[in-house]
């Protein structure tokens, strides 16, 4: 038979959540994979690493049966078992830790490998069912979310389909959507030729978008709420502020107008390290324009004051009412327009709110027995891991190493490779691919649901995420009716109890748009409060238990991890382009693309530390080093290292990676982790042998 194209849905970690096109060849082998129309965000664009998927999904190391550990942990030494034999040594492992220190010593823990929220979230349903330690995801997100929602009280956003029509001025912050998030740029390039819209970056380095701005605004990481304060000061002063919907849609606008009297853009360029007439110059190009939009990035997410900052520059379109307008206004993150109820999928009806709830990002010191990161209770002693790589992804490295090898630590992981964490495993069991199962989707960039069918069968034994909780289930004696339920079962179930159309409906449509009214401005009649007013002065305790000390107005907070004389460098760990989180770190093309892990650095450091470009230097801290190949790189301040990642372990000189120094302290007021918020030192290191450098393109992911 001639090949054929299938409707899909990416799963990946990215904002945009393609509508895919997948070319199914004769004999059921996966060809191309295109972007489709049916979704308008999407707009037949996708990323070059989905677009040769192929590379991934018919990749020889994909794993294809049950293993069990034969060896030391991380020696990557397994024996193939039978399903039936490893789910019952997971149970058994499960019964014996409950039986010893009770059910909360069994921790399910998970991510976002797969964003489909039936095999992303259903191992939820398992830990409620049995009262194992509930899982605080707090490691992507947490910090800007809470940030937006201080001010809003929701997430909803201006749809970023209206830039290309709409707006006249585009702001990228904190975001590098070249590399994370590229159909965003297609909206922006029509917005350019419609419009002549402008294209603003404000970033600490220059990234693929802000080489392709009309402005680069290089500020120091952390510095982002200085900026905004600067800013505000202007669109006051010279009028630029619309006090007639700040009157009707904030609480206390002249407070915020009073308070802000001090923060100039003299002082915001003291903080920030940008002059004080690049500041004056963006304040009165936003204040001009008719319909300025600001996508903010995940950047946010990744300071100490991130959530500070986050609020902090959301206030900008308040305060000049660009919510008034079609393509004004902003977006970080629209999903509660959705409004998904995913009680049977995620269990939440028997959650017991008396369970401790413990921190992804304190993996390390959980495994490790800090008796406050275990909330009190007692140790972790069997896990199941599902969509993730802690050992790449979580901060504070040594210590999560250190804590999965432990040997009175049983540890179950489902993956589709064999990937570091995967190696500490006792058990490995081989998980489906999006493509070998049906799955809903939802995203932040827009507001369409979708739905991936199963369009191949399985490689190997390999099972879905959902399929090994419903056999899990039934071996530990969970009971919740989701367990009886088939993955097409779950999407109807939410779809029906969320108020859309059911499961049959909205797959033959091709995906629905939740927004009743997708060309309105989001918050042109208030925000979601009950007095429908932003806050410019928050209640950060409703928001999380980590709120002691942050400031009342928006304003710069110096809980970021401070330059100091040992200290003199801020890293940021950004992302690589040809990777997303630890996903196709295993695929050819994208290895050879990358390379191998570098430092970026300003080249006058480079000089005068006197190292050549590709010469060796060290960065470290208190927490560790790291050994990498520099690289020099104009438009960022010279105290700014940046390393792209998140690159295997395996790939770095020293076999350690970038979070190694990395901190897990909870970020507030909610927790998370400030992956973009470390201070480092720099050090030439002497030339070595090109044979202590592992080839990525050798290397085992």
């Amino acid at each position: 038979m001639a090949s054929v194209f299938q409707p899909s849905v990416c799963p990946h970690d990215c904002p945009s959540t393609c509508a895919l096109d997948v070319e199914v060849l004769e004999g059921g082998r996966l060809g191309r994979v295109r972007g489709s129309h049916r979704n308008s965000y999407t707009a037949g664009v996708i990323c070059a690493k989905v677009a040769r998927y192929a590379d991934r999904f018919d990749h020889p190391d994909r794993l294809s049966r049950p293993l069990r550990r034969t060896g030391p942990k991380g020696s990557g030494q397994f024996a193939p078992i039978s399903w039936d034999e490893a789910l019952d040594e997971i149970a058994t492992r499960f019964s014996e830790a409950e039986h010893d220190y009770g059910p909360e010593s069994v921790w399910p823990y998970y991510y976002a490998g797969t964003m489909g929220l039936v095999h992303r979230d259903s191992l939820n349903r398992l830990t409620h069912a049995k009262r194992y330690s509930r899982f605080h995801g707090t490691i992507c997100s947490t910090i800007a979310k809470s940030g937006w929602r201080a001010g809003h009280g929701t997430l909803r956003g201006t749809p970023a389909t209206q830039i290309g029509e709409h707006s006249d001025l585009v702001v990228i912050w904190g975001g590098n959507p070249v590399h994370t998030n590229v159909n965003l740029m297609t909206h922006i390039s029509r917005a350019r030729k419609n419009r002549g819209a402008r294209l603003v970056v404000i970033d600490p380095y220059a990234t693929g978008t802000a080489v392709q701005a009309d402005v680069h605004l290089a500020l120091a990481p952390g510095t982002d709420a200085a900026l905004a304060c600067g800013v505000m000061h202007v669109l006051f002063k010279e009028g630029y502020a619309d006090w007639d919907f700040l009157n009707r849609h904030s609480d206390d606008p002249a407070g915020l107008e009073a308070h802000l009297q001090s923060r100039t853009p003299q002082w915001a360029a003291a903080i920030t390290g940008l002059q004080a007439e690049r500041i004056i110059e963006f304040a009165r190009l936003y204040g001009r324009s008719a319909a300025p939009f600001v996508r903010y990035g995940y950047g946010f997410t990744r300071s100490r004051n991130g959530a500070v900052n986050m609020h902090a520059a959301s206030c900008l379109p308040v305060v000049k009412g660009a919510w008034r307008v079609p393509g004004g206004g902003g977006l970080y993150d629209g999903q509660d327009a959705n409004h998904l109820d995913r009680s049977m999928i995620m269990g939440l009806d028997v959650v017991d709110q008396s369970v401790r709830l413990l921190d992804q990002c304190a993996l390390g010191r959980i495994l490790l027995g800090d008796r406050q990161a275990l909330a009190g209770g007692p140790p972790v002693t069997a896990m199941i891991m599902q969509s993730t790589n802690p050992i790449n992804v979580v901060p504070d490295l040594h210590a999560v190493r250190q804590g999965l090898a432990r040997d009175d630590l049983f540890l179950c992981v489902h993956e589709q490779f064999m990937t570091e964490t995967a190696a500490m495993a006792d058990i490995v069991l081989p998980a489906t691919m999006f493509l070998e199962h049906d799955d809903i989707y939802q995203a932040s960039s827009h507001n369409y649901l979708h739905i991936g069918r199963k369009l191949f069968e399985p490689h190997g034994e390999c099972r879905s995420n959902h399929w090994v909780v419903r056999e899990l289930a039934t071996r530990v004696g969970a009971e919740h009716p989701g367990f009886a339920m088939s993955d097409w079962e779950l999407i109807d179930d939410l779809l029906r109890r969320s108020g859309w159309p059911d499961a049959e409906t909205v797959d033959a449509a091709g995906g629905i748009n939740t927004l009743d009214q997708p060309d309105r401005p989001a918050f042109e009649n208030g925000f979601a409060f009950a007095d429908g007013r932003f806050r410019f002065c928050p209640k950060w305790d409703e928001i999380g238990p980590y709120h002691k000390g942050l400031p009342k107005f928006p304003d710069h907070l110096a809980t970021i991890e401070q330059m100091k004389p040992e200290t003199p460098f801020r890293l940021v760990t950004a992302p690589a382009r040809n990777y997303l989180n630890t996903s196709f770190t295993e695929t050819p093309t994208s290895k050879k693309k990358e390379g191998r892990p570098k430092a970026l650095v300003h080249p006058d450091v480079l000089s005068r530390f006197g190292v050549e470009e590709g010469g060796l230097i060290r960065i470290g801290n208190a927490r560790g080093s790291i050994l990498l190949h520099a690289a020099g790189r104009n438009g960022m301040q010279e105290t700014v290292i940046v390393v792209e990642s998140i690159w295997p372990n395996a790939a770095f000189i020293e076999g350690i990676g970038i979070n190694a120094l990395v901190g897990a302290d909870p970020v507030p007021p909610l927790g998370g982790a400030a992956f973009h918020d470390t201070a480092v030192w720099l050090s030439a290191e002497p030339s070595r042998s090109e044979r202590s450098t592992p080839n990525i393109v050798d290397t085992v992911a």
